[in-house]
């Protein structure tokens, strides 16, 4: 007799304990609640930097191509000069041998 009414309060006893242990483990406690907010932190910092990063790199990368872009205009502006110099000596030797002629 005994032993049926332990066996008859045991099964709404235990369901009680696990619904009480579930709902606890639906409970943040303190410590928990701060962590979360500290990676939470921690992670929006993350993202503000790798976006500032980002930034950063963007601005380097059209820096490098206006880098490039000015390059390739001296480049042509020594070819062009390169190319007039050659035509003044060119000339200029014409006009030596000339003068040798004369």
């Amino acid at each position: 007799m005994m032993s049926a009414i332990i066996s008859r309060f045991a099964v709404p006893v235990a369901l009680v304990a696990t619904l009480a242990i579930a709902a606890g483990c639906t409970q943040l406690s303190d410590q928990d609640r701060a962590l979360l907010n500290q990676v939470k932190t921690t992670s929006d910092q993350a993202a503000a930097s790798a976006a500032a990063a980002k930034t950063s790199a963007d601005q380097a990368a059209d820096r490098a191509q206006q880098a490039a872009d000015a390059a390739k205009a001296a480049e042509a502006s020594a070819a062009s000069a390169a190319a007039d110099a050659k035509s003044a000596d060119e000339k200029a030797a014409r006009m030596f041998q000339r003068s040798l002629r004369k």
